[in-house]
């Protein structure tokens, strides 16, 4: 089985530098691809993180009556708490609320202090696990005594959630196609080589090679191919890691969203396992059909 294996890598080897400009044609469509590929993946990671950040800043607002008593505040909190629903319940008191006011709107701050009252309501501030669950936490809210209003983000509960599916489902779809196209370049590829070694493939039949003898030589030719557009492509996003990262943090700079290392090593290793693969697969697949004739 050793010696199989070490016979039908020298011969890949052999068969990649005797198709020298066929070999490089695929990879280099390969290492197009693999770098598309990889953009989608760090855009991917890029509007996740955004994502994640943006679900995690819905919030109901509910805000209390005046009459709201701290056993009011204490058993609302209690249930809140307990809701599926529910991550977390921050209490705003009326003084923190002002002070709060007068933080963010320190030109009117005068004016405010000449009041004879504090105007500003005491209220809840919770964050949900989806926001999709914006409504039950709300209606549930507002069958409550204590609460006078909740602060009303239905529609961009709604609109959020419609951009996040959008955008999933667009970036899953644009994976597939990028996946599929690299599968098509490939098996094409090696079809093409295989073509063009018909006789001496035909020659080793007739001697009686097995179907195997003849096929693993190629598919280790298109592990090859794949292993050396995968280390290309990451040797290329290793030098545009930098700048790469700079464009990010420009680009999602109205979130404290910070773009770190991109090409780590989950990237790589999606990178070499998607060119391998995806070489390996194709070959197979090519070999395995011109066999079958």
């Amino acid at each position: 089985m050793i010696a199989f294996v070490g016979f039908s890598l020298k011969r890949a080897w052999q068969g990649f530098w005797r198709n020298a400009l066929m070999s490089l044609a695929a990879t280099a469509s390969m290492v197009l691809m693999l770098t598309l590929l990889s953009g989608v993946i760090i855009l991917w990671f890029g509007l996740n993180a955004t994502l994640t950040y943006v679900q995690g800043e819905v919030q109901v607002v509910a805000y209390l009556n005046d009459s709201a008593t701290s056993q009011d505040v204490a058993k609302l909190t209690t249930a809140l708490k307990a809701m599926p629903q529910v991550t977390t319940v921050d209490y705003v008191s009326k003084d923190q609320a002002l002070a709060d006011f007068r933080a963010r709107q320190p030109e009117v701050a005068n004016l405010v202090n000449s009041l004879p009252s504090n105007p500003l309501p005491a209220s809840f501030e919770i964050s949900l696990r989806d926001p999709g669950d914006y409504m039950d936490v709300a209606t549930y809210l507002r069958g409550q005594g204590a609460v006078e209003s909740v602060q009303d983000i239905q529609k961009t509960v709604s609109q959020m959630t419609s951009v996040i599916n959008v955008v999933s489902t667009i970036g899953i779809v644009v994976l597939v196609i990028v996946g599929l196209t690299v599968l098509f370049i490939i098996v094409n590829t090696i079809r093409l080589a295989v073509v063009a070694r018909s006789e001496e493939i035909e020659i080793m039949r007739l001697v009686g090679a097995s179907d195997a003898f003849i096929r693993w030589p190629f598919v280790f030719e298109g592990a090859f191919v794949g292993f050396l557009a995968s280390a290309i492509t990451i040797g290329l996003l290793l030098l545009v890691q930098a700048p790469l990262a700079n464009l990010l943090s420009s680009f999602f700079n109205v979130l404290p969203v910070q773009a770190n290392t991109m090409v780590g090593q989950n990237v790589a290793l999606i990178v070499l396992a998607t060119g391998v693969g995806i070489g390996v697969v194709g070959s197979y697949v090519s070999v395995r059909s011109y066999l079958k004739r």
